[in-house]
């Protein structure tokens, strides 16, 4: 028989778990059952592997004191680790006795949200240990104490042993509801093989890299099309500029379907394009994308535009016609 203890508490010479661990191990290797302690203290970067030891055991103990409130972290990442990692059919066959000492208020609270913690993972819990201890030294040496912790040790090896049943909990049924919204479709040895990345510092450290360089490069991909879209018709503006002698004049094209609004600014043979705002333009267009699209490829002139009523304009009309001699759009 395996009996596994797993250890939450800080290892602190004072804590009376530890005493109340190795009493329960001496009986227990008397009557030939192997213990194995594992200090979650110890193991604090490893904790996500650990429920895979709980496959070599046919019972476990959850020792932890508290010192302030609750079990505290070790225990509880311990447990969590369980539940995203752990194979849920081992563990429904596992036997959990619960250990608790406190030198603080909560003993009782502490040992059930061991027990519940326990039964929502499925596993079968057996009557445990918690106390109240003030003064370590004269809760150690008191013998009838000792005859306690023994008795209980016995007890455990005989539930285990025996595969003794236990009559059923509600708490069978909320961990099945629970369970319903789990999507984890792996299998034990899939999760075994989680386990062991999430632990790895190195691979999770590479991973965030990898994460922070593939963000880097959407990013840079953002902004480059941000700068395009920024850029769109200007271009083809500048490049099929044929300016006319004195001749100055602004325009404004409102692009309705995408909230924006081409500014071009003609002075001689200056040229200023841009997307924002001018109040006091000499004409004042608007259109659609698809519409301006296919001026700026030469598709369409804007006094055609105009005619056919797909280009609405407000101004100087005849600033308007002369948009067509002083920028000739090649055909694309």
């Amino acid at each position: 028989m395996n009996v596994n203890i797993y250890y939450g508490g800080r290892g602190l010479i004072e804590d009376p778990t530890i005493y109340v661990i190795n009493k329960l191990t001496e009986v227990l290797n008397e009557i030939r059952v192997n213990v194995v302690k594992y200090n979650l203290y110890e193991e604090k970067n490893a904790i996500a592997v650990l429920p895979k030891t709980l496959k070599e055991a046919d019972g476990i103990i959850l020792a932890t004191n508290v010192e302030w409130l609750g079990i505290g972290g070790y225990m509880q990442q311990f447990l969590d680790a369980c539940w995203l990692y752990g194979d849920k059919e081992h563990i429904s066959k596992l036997y959990m006795m619960p250990i608790v000492m406190a030198n603080s208020y909560g003993e009782r609270e502490a040992e059930l949200y061991l027990i519940k913690a326990w039964e929502m993972l499925g596993g079968i819990t057996c009557n445990g240990l918690r106390a109240y201890v003030e003064d370590h030294v004269d809760f150690e040496t008191n013998s009838t104490y000792g005859q306690i912790i023994e008795k209980q040790a016995e007890l455990f090896y005989k539930v285990i042993n025996q595969k003794t049943k236990m009559l059923p909990a509600s708490n069978s049924v909320i961990r099945n509801n629970m369970l319903k919204g789990f999507s984890n479709d792996l299998t034990p040895q899939e999760n075994e093989q989680l386990s062991m990345y999430v632990s790895d510092d190195t691979y999770v450290k590479k991973q965030k890299e990898d994460i922070e360089e593939l963000a880097q490069i959407f990013k840079g991909m953002l902004g480059s099309q941000e700068k395009e879209l920024k850029q769109e018709f200007i271009h083809n503006i500048r490049e099929n500029f044929h300016p006319l002698n004195d001749f100055k004049a602004s325009y404004t094209i409102e692009i309705n379907d995408t909230m924006k609004t081409l500014v071009i600014d003609v002075n001689g043979s200056n040229l200023n394009c841009y997307y924002g705002e001018k109040e006091d333009a000499d004409v004042a267009a608007r259109t659609t994308y698809d519409v301006l699209n296919k001026i700026i490829n030469g598709r369409m002139t804007v006094q055609r535009a105009f005619m056919s009523g797909e280009l609405t304009a407000k101004g100087n009309f005849k600033t308007l016609r002369t948009f067509d001699q002083i920028f000739q759009f090649n055909i694309i």
